[in-house]
């Protein structure tokens, strides 16, 4: 078994005009799907990011330099994150499908963890 890296991307400002009834639907669509990957024993970890963009790191001549971004205003930001346990990218693919992520502005990277230790 394998671990794959579920990368929640989404255009920006999806969820800024939903009412709390609408987001406490949403947070229990995606409770309940945790819960089921938690009694089969494929989800590793989960956790949504912040919003503030965060920080990119480059080096160029030796020397690290640090931005602010990617910023709202971007095309797409990255939302959050799972971590599932799935024998192969088929797997995967599957349980991806019945994530509540997925809809209209939202879209699910997933890429295989290579286990190197």
């Amino acid at each position: 078994m394998a671990n794959f890296l579920l990368l929640l991307h989404q255009t920006p400002g999806r969820f800024r005009n939903l009412s709390p009834e609408e987001i406490q639907k949403i947070l229990g669509s995606y409770i309940a799907w945790r819960d089921a990957l938690v009694k089969r024993n494929k989800m590793r970890a989960g956790e949504k990011l912040t919003n503030d963009g965060g920080r990119q790191l480059r080096t160029q001549d030796g020397k690290v330099s640090v931005t602010d971004g990617p910023f709202s205003e971007s095309q797409e930001i990255l939302g959050g994150f799972f971590m599932i346990e799935a024998a192969d990218y088929g797997e995967a693919v599957e349980i991806s499908r019945t994530c509540p992520y997925l809809g209209e502005g939202k879209w699910i990277e997933g890429r295989q963890v290579d286990a190197v230790h």
